[in-house]
């Protein structure tokens, strides 16, 4: 059977249009892995199409609200400021898949960020998502700021960048990744193939 992960952070919208329709796709087992998009950013020397100028910005924003509506998702409802820093977000994630709760929290989270307009760079935002779900805010807290979710997190990322993941979402097959959430129909042809 192929070995099969997502790759994420919770600061994608693009992410946040993959994670609702992996379910619908893609056959289980699929291995969600929490990545640092802002580490990838620097890794690969790139940046992000929403910190571009205005044009761009709200093309892309447009396109994500198209998707969300082909795709039969609620509507999009962008928090104030976005993109911001998602970092104490990523760390709770990377602590929800230790603790066995990582896909409800990261629904949970992307659901906030992009249906509810929440601000998840705000860490009461973040620690209400792990709240109900059924962590512990306050374990969540000291998690974020542990040197072993701290490291994590970082090898992570750092083992996604070598495997060749530019961006969020990504979907690696056996190791091959496929880059954005209109190729996953691609990754599940991949897979029959397979």
């Amino acid at each position: 059977m192929a070995q099969v992960t997502f790759y994420f952070d919770v600061g994608s919208p693009y992410a946040y249009l993959a994670a609702e329709r992996l379910h619908s796709v893609l056959e289980e087992p699929v291995d969600w892995r929490p990545v640092s998009l802002g580490a990838l950013f620097k890794l690969t020397g790139r940046s992000s199409w929403a910190l571009g100028e205005h044009q761009r910005r709200q093309a892309g924003m447009a396109e994500v609200e198209r998707r969300a509506r082909e795709y039969g998702l609620p509507t999009i409802d962008w928090p104030d400021h976005w993109p911001t820093n998602y970092l104490m977000a990523m760390r709770a994630a990377t602590f929800a898949f230790a603790s066995g709760c990582g896909r409800e929290f990261t629904l949970r989270a992307f659901r906030d960020a992009f249906q509810r307009g929440r601000d998840l760079s705000i860490p009461a935002h973040v620690l209400d998502a792990a709240e109900r779900v059924g962590l512990d805010p306050s374990e969540v807290q000291d998690a974020t700021q542990d040197p072993q979710i701290k490291q994590a997190l970082r090898e992570a990322t750092d083992a996604a960048h070598r495997l060749g993941v530019i961006g969020v979402p990504s979907i690696a097959i056996d190791g091959e990744p496929i880059w954005g959430d209109d190729r996953l129909e691609d990754a599940a042809a991949r897979l029959r193939r397979q």
